[in-house]
């Protein structure tokens, strides 16, 4: 009888010392999943997961595959930005060189306007210069506690003069009441004022606000407007400092609202831009 006994223990210690090896196994696979997704989240990428199990070399590849992604999506964007700076540049320098060229040897031109042409054309290029500067030097944010609905209405009532002289008007609609947002108002505010610019100047009659809190505890806060739809050539460059399809504009205002949602860990993203609507989305996760 005793022999039985043994066995059971012995079956039950057995039994219990696969489950928690499984269990083990499953809660360290379960915290190699969780630092993978934190070190997405912050671009840290750097890693390497040494032990041989399949969990662990199913995620080293994966790190591998979203680090290729990142490093094509750079090349690319760097080669987007390239050719606007290039083109930009040439644009403001090309005339500046022959007009000067032209001034050196033909004296029958008029010198003075030849000279403020030449002036003109180089405060463009310090304006352009000007522009990437504010690009490449975003502060850090400062953030703080605020209510949405505050904020936004805020912004409306500064630019409710410049709304009138495009005749457009803008509204606020709380999805969810009382939304409280940690980030920094400022720089918030610049992208939804830049938003509306952009909305007015597409000839929008109404632009709404809305602001909302997800099911994912994000806070979503949508600009819509009914003006004219962005070309589909343009959807996927917006974002691309320097690009714009505006006649004196600086093409700065989108890509340096989602450097402001980078640094809040957020994101903004086009939804959608047809003949009824365009909107776009900011994520705070």
């Amino acid at each position: 009888m005793e022999i039985y006994i043994y066995i059971a223990i012995a079956v039950v210690v057995a039994v219990s010392a696969y489950f928690i090896g499984r269990y083990l196994a499953f809660r360290k696979s379960a915290e190699r999943i969780n630092y993978l997704m934190d070190a997405i989240q912050d671009g840290e990428m750097n890693f390497h997961f040494s032990s041989n199990d399949q969990i662990s070399k199913a995620l080293n590849r994966f790190k591998e595959i979203i680090n290729k992604i990142r490093q094509e999506n750079e090349s690319e964007s760097w080669s987007k930005l390239i050719r606007v700076l290039t083109h930009e540049i040439m644009n403001t320098v090309t005339p500046i060189a022959a007009l000067s060229e032209s001034l050196a040897k033909n004296d029958s031109l008029d010198m003075k306007a030849g000279l403020e042409t030449i002036a003109a054309s180089s405060k463009d290029l310090i304006a352009f210069v000007d522009s990437y500067r504010s690009l490449s030097k975003l502060a850090k944010p400062v953030k703080r506690s605020f209510m949405v609905s505050e904020m936004v209405e805020k912004v409306i009532e500064l630019n409710a003069t410049y709304l009138e002289e495009y005749g457009a008007k803008c509204s606020y609609r709380a999805l969810t009441p009382d939304i409280l947002l940690y980030a920094d108002e400022g720089q918030i505010s610049q992208i939804l004022i830049n938003l509306i610019k952009n909305a007015a100047q597409a000839e929008s009659h109404n632009i709404e606000i809305t602001a909302e809190i997800s099911g994912k505890e994000e806070v979503i806060i949508k600009v819509i407007n009914d003006g004219r739809p962005i070309s589909v050539g343009s959807k996927e460059q917006i974002f691309i400092p320097f690009f714009t399809t505006k006649t004196g504009g600086s093409g700065i205002g989108l890509s340096l609202s989602r450097q402001i949602m980078r640094m809040h860990n957020g994101a903004i993203e086009l939804q959608q831009s047809d003949d009824i609507s365009t909107t776009f989305v900011l994520i705070f996760n």
